[in-house]
């Protein structure tokens, strides 16, 4: 079941606020069962998400314009202040840090994978 948006806890916590809103969890419960409360890595997200029947694809793409997007994607933004990992999904962005967006924040570079649930 994906979930509503959730705030990243802390600033080192986006990709946990991603896999939560994605599966429905908790942020918390992300960071317990990752056994990590910083930083997530792709392989992480991968991992985490095909343990819990998602798959996000292996190919990463470009992207300009939120038009470009699949229906669910998690995204790779460099932000003006660093990388950082979002959600998007059926037209609207979830960004743990900057909140419900109709457009990418501020992003020098922008990646996405899609994510399908089997």
């Amino acid at each position: 079941m994906i979930g509503n948006y959730i705030h990243e806890p802390t600033d080192l916590q986006c990709g946990q606020a991603v896999l939560a809103m994605i599966t429905g969890k908790t942020a918390e419960e992300v960071c317990r069962e990752l056994e990590n409360d910083r930083e997530t890595t792709l392989k992480e997200m991968k991992t985490y998400l095909r343990n819990n029947g998602f798959l996000m694809s292996d190919v990463r793409n470009e992207v300009v314009r939120k038009q470009e997007l699949p229906v669910l994607c998690v995204l790779s933004l460099e932000t003006p202040r660093c990388w950082h990992w979002s959600l998007y999904r059926d037209g609207v962005l979830y960004d743990p840090e900057h909140g419900v967006l109709d457009d990418f924040p501020i992003s020098a570079r922008k990646y996405y994978w899609k994510v399908e649930r089997y």
